[in-house]
């Protein structure tokens, strides 16, 4: 690895840690002065290496206490079929993350809603009313003790 390109990491793991920290400090901690800094910033923005910056909200302030990745795999394997799913969960603001996956499923969801009965809720009403699933499987998160999301 070049140092330019360790530079170029080490600012994008302090962009990953606080999005919003001030291109004087960010140039302090990656060594550069603060105009170098900002060019590389704004390049690795304009290359698409940087794509956006986000907010991180906690789930708990938004009233989320149940969190699942769940499995989902389709009973028709057409892009039709496929579409169709991506629809729904598109439309389906319980669902978070929806992943089209290679193995013995097709979708892997991450689903975050308030509890227990609101799951069973979304999975009645989203799941249940989709007529192309041929398996459901849920993993209940119980602690997420690294989460890097943003």
């Amino acid at each position: 690895m070049t140092v330019e390109s360790q530079i170029s990491e080490r600012i994008l793991q302090e962009l990953r840690r606080d999005g919003r920290i001030a291109n004087v400090e960010l140039a302090a901690k990656v060594g550069l002065s603060p105009s170098a800094c900002l060019r590389r910033v704004q390049d690795m923005e304009r290359r698409g290496i940087i794509a956006g910056y986000r907010a991180v909200i906690s789930p708990t302030a938004r009233g989320v206490g149940f969190v699942a990745y769940v499995t989902v795999g389709l009973s028709r394997h057409s892009n039709e079929a496929q579409r169709a799913f991506e629809r729904a969960c598109k439309l389906a603001p319980a669902v978070r993350e929806c992943h089209n996956v290679t193995g013995t499923i097709e979708y892997l969801l991450r689903v975050e809603v308030a509890d227990l009965n609101a799951y069973k809720q979304f999975h009645i009403d989203v799941l249940g009313a989709f007529p192309l699933i041929a398996t459901i499987t849920t993993h209940v998160v119980m602690d997420s003790p690294k989460d890097e999301r943003a």
